[in-house]
């Protein structure tokens, strides 16, 4: 049976996707926001957990690839109405996930100095970046164990599932957030940086849980580990290298933006942390239809529905670039008072004004890119999104950065660069996505 392609189906996978995504930015600002806020050394804390957090951002966002992989991989079955044949392959992929974030942990843990060092944290941040690292780092695993259940949901097209463990950890998180680093009078002492690190552990743990009694009473997919080893798991792996590959691409764009923040001083890294996040959160706003586009998407390759796939595409942008038009508005309607949420200090965020209006201008060219990067993923084109990310970052991003550092641009040249890296990124994959699959659609 065809899948049906309009306003209901897309927002029913898209709106609980939209609300997943939001959540796991939102436990970053949630500890940005409060931590900026924090009476004792509030400026240093916040330059600490917005260094800590970009770091911690690259190691999931580079280990949890396997989340698209298995999700791309199940829905193309689902659409081939095969996906019995796909049952053991979760826990395979699962175990693999696992271990490598444990070695992961394990090899970061004794050099967090150095790291911190390399990015430019020295004195009272480099200290609280130590000891808000130590303690955040152990929810890792428990995170990219999460990722790739909520894979496996949007391969079945199930995005409620993933939307209630976010929901939950996001909650948690905020209300833990409150208690811990602020204190209770009476019963606890405010516990401060240390205290927002806590508040993430306890929620990552929470949604673990929660991920595998849902994944365990809701599906048939089992999580025991069962050989021989599946036949997809070759390409599970080749697709996740690839995504491997390109989360480095990405995550060197962002490292590099947080190093030279750093270096031009303690106001700046703090106006970039805000700034940084809010990009994040809108981008996961826009995420739900990438996530509608991913899930759709390879169930209707796997189908051979190319008319369907166009289709898909069309409305999924149309979509997207409305919300991202809503979130422009809101931006600029709301300038002054949503700096307001995370900082009190006037340096801070008198430099953050400063580029804000550039991280609103570029959301509808966000849009394009997060949309089409969805739905590349959903149809394992993997191969296309590492090079263009490639290409994005080293001929785009970096360039343009170490220009406006030459120049002396400041944060804007570091906030223009950004703006050119997803000018290549969209334009990229609109380009590929019409060369290959207009054809198809014509002799379909």
């Amino acid at each position: 049976m065809k899948a049906a392609i309009n306003f209901r189906t897309i927002n029913k996978l898209a709106v609980p996707a939209t609300i997943a995504g939001i959540a796991e930015p939102l436990l970053s600002i949630t500890d940005t926001a409060i931590v900026g806020n924090i009476p004792v050394d509030g400026l240093e804390s916040l330059a600490a957990a917005g260094i800590v957090g970009s770091f911690l951002s690259m190691l999931i966002w580079i280990l949890g690839q396997t989340r698209s992989a298995i999700s791309a991989i199940i829905s193309q079955y689902l659409g081939a109405g095969k996906i019995e044949e796909v049952k053991t392959l979760p826990a395979q992929a699962i175990f693999l996930n696992i271990s490598l974030s444990i070695v992961v942990l394990l090899s970061t843990i004794f050099i967090v100095r150095e790291i911190f060092e390399l990015l430019n944290a020295s004195g009272k941040i480099l200290e609280y970046c130590i000891s808000y690292y130590s303690i955040r780092v152990w929810g890792f695993p428990l995170t990219l164990f999460v990722f790739a259940v909520m894979g496996i949901f949007r391969g079945l097209q199930n995005t409620y599932y993933p939307m209630l463990i976010a929901i939950v950890g996001a909650v948690l998180n905020i209300v833990l957030d409150f208690i811990l680093v602020y204190g209770v009078a009476g019963y606890i002492e405010p516990m401060y940086l240390e205290g927002a690190a806590w508040a993430s552990l306890i929620s990552q743990g929470v949604m673990a849980i929660i991920a595998f009694v849902l994944l365990w009473n809701k599906t048939d997919i089992s999580l025991r580990l069962k050989l021989p080893v599946h036949v997809e798991l070759g390409r599970l792996v080749v697709m996740s290298l690839n995504l491997f590959v390109r989360a480095l691409a990405l995550n060197t764009a962002l490292i590099l933006a947080v190093r030279e923040a750093t270096a031009l001083g303690p106001k700046y890294i703090g106006a970039h942390t805000i700034a940084i996040n809010i990009w994040l959160f809108s981008a996961f706003f826009i995420d739900g239809y990438a996530a509608a586009g991913n899930i759709m998407g390879g169930r209707l390759l796997g189908a051979k529905d190319y008319s369907g796939l166009w289709l898909l595409a069309k409305k999924i942008i149309k979509y997207g670039l409305l919300i991202s038009l809503l979130l422009v508005a809101a931006g600029f309607i709301f300038y002054k008072p949503i700096g307001y949420l995370f900082s009190k200090e006037d340096v801070v965020l008198n430099t953050f004004y400063s580029v804000f209006f550039i991280v609103i201008l570029s959301l509808p060219m966000n849009t394009v890119a997060f949309v089409f990067d969805g739905l590349f993923k959903g149809m394992g084109e993997m191969k296309y999104l590492r090079n263009t990310l490639l290409v994005a970052t080293f001929m785009g991003f970096v360039p343009i950065l170490f220009l406006g550092k030459y120049l002396n641009w400041g944060l804007y040249g570091i906030w223009i660069a950004f703006t050119v890296w997803m000018v290549i990124r969209g334009g990229a994959l609109v380009w590929e996505f019409r060369r290959k699959f207009l054809p198809l659609l014509q002799n379909h």
